[in-house]
Formats: structure tokens, sequence, C-alpha cells
């Protein structure tokens, strides 16, 4: 999953990337508003973390923006004000969630993956798609009730298709949300991954689709129509 965090306070911007990181993300940053209004305009992000108070254009005229030109990237907006009216103001804006700072960092995660599977059509945190299961709370993974060992490139990739099991996400897709915007696009690191994640899956639910890109879903199960990339 690919996510944008627009925050003008530089340590609390490095301290969100860090924990993104490490939980699996890939992220690209914005330290004001015109950048971030930039980016989420012109990049497909699985998730925004936004600020209200931001320098050069604020939180909420940036996402009022985005709403009018239908945007429907889920954002979960930060504040360090606490009067009702704020997140009141926020959530008509189109905000889908809120976090007044100072917070703990485990919330922030747990509510972007709340975000990011509800924009899914996920109701809970675990993934099933035949024997495979991910859980995205504990990033854990199984398969037939083993647990598989996948490096964070991997385990990124299967999250993604996990996420939209039943659909054909294209390569394009693929590069679009699993890596930040310096990523080498015209590499094969797709592929490779997808080599690597069906050897160690082991059972045949990650599909190559020729000409069209890849499918998990359960073995004999169609796949849905192939969908462009959301932003």
């Amino acid at each position: 999953m690919r996510l944008l965090v627009i925050e003008d306070d530089k340590d609390l911007n490095r301290q969100l990337v860090t924990a993104l990181e490490q939980a699996g993300y890939a992220v690209d940053t914005a330290f004001d508003g015109e950048e971030g209004h930039f980016l989420g305009e012109t990049e497909p992000y699985d998730a925004i973390i936004l600020d209200i108070g931001l320098p050069k254009k604020d939180g909420i005229t940036v996402l009022e923006e985005w709403r009018s030109a239908g945007r429907k990237t889920p954002v979960l907006m930060l504040t360090a004000r606490d009067r009702w009216s704020d997140k009141v103001e926020g959530f008509d804006a189109g905000a889908d969630d809120y976090v007044a700072k100072p917070f703990h960092m485990e919330e922030v995660l747990a509510r972007l993956r709340a975000l990011v599977r509800r924009a899914a059509g996920h109701a809970t945190s675990e993934l099933v798609c035949g024997p495979v299961r991910l859980d995205t709370k504990a990033g854990r993974v199984v398969v037939d009730g083993n647990p598989i060992r996948l490096t964070s490139h991997e385990y990124r990739l299967l999250a993604y298709l996990m996420h939209h099991a039943g659909r054909i996400v294209s390569r394009t897709e693929l590069v679009e949300h699993l890596y930040d915007q310096d990523f080498d696009r015209d590499s094969n690191t797709i592929e490779v991954f997808v080599g690597r994640l069906r050897k160690k899956l082991g059972v045949e639910v990650l599909q190559t689709i020729r000409g069209l890109g890849y499918l998990i879903a359960p073995p004999g199960e169609p796949p849905a129509s192939p969908a462009k990339s959301s932003r």
C-alpha cells in the first residue's frame, strides 16, 4: 500500500514515515499544502495523512479541492486542535477519520488499516483467499495453517492483491501502489517478486493473466473485470 503524509512539522513527518515504512507501507511526503495537494491530485495513493494547519494552503482547503475534483482517496486528518467544531469542519470537508495531536502511533496505524480495508470492501483485519490468510494487524501470512515468512516487498505485494482479491490487477497499478515516487518504474521488480511470492505460497492462488496483470483468487474462481487504479 502506498501512502502520502502531508505534515509541516519535520520531526513528526519523519516519525510518521518511519513508523509507516516499518509497518510495510510505501510512503511519499509533503511539507506544505500546495505540494501535498499536487501529489494527492496526480498520484494514486491508498490513503493520505493530512494535517490541517499547513503553510501555503491549509488542510481543509486541500481536502475540499480534492473532493470537488472527485478524488475519493481515504484521508486521515491530523490537528493540534481539540475543539469539536474543527472535527466537524474536517468531516464536512470530506475527511474519513480524524486524530488529534498528540497521538499514539499505534492508533494512527490502526485507523489507517481500517481506512484501507474499508475502501477495498473488507470488514475485518484478516483477509482470506482459499487457504491463504493475511492478518493486516499482525502483518502475518498463513497458508493452510502454516506461517509463511515474506520479505517486506513480498508482503506489500501480497497485501495489495489480497485487498483486491478476485480482480485482475495490472503491473502498472501494482507499481503505482507499492512503491514511492522515487522508485525505478522501468524495472522488472514486480515480475521477480511475483515469482518469489508464488513459490513461497505453494498454492495455486496467484495467477498471471497474460497481457492484463495478476490475480489472487481461489483455484477455479473466474476473475472479475479489470478495474482502473483509483486516484
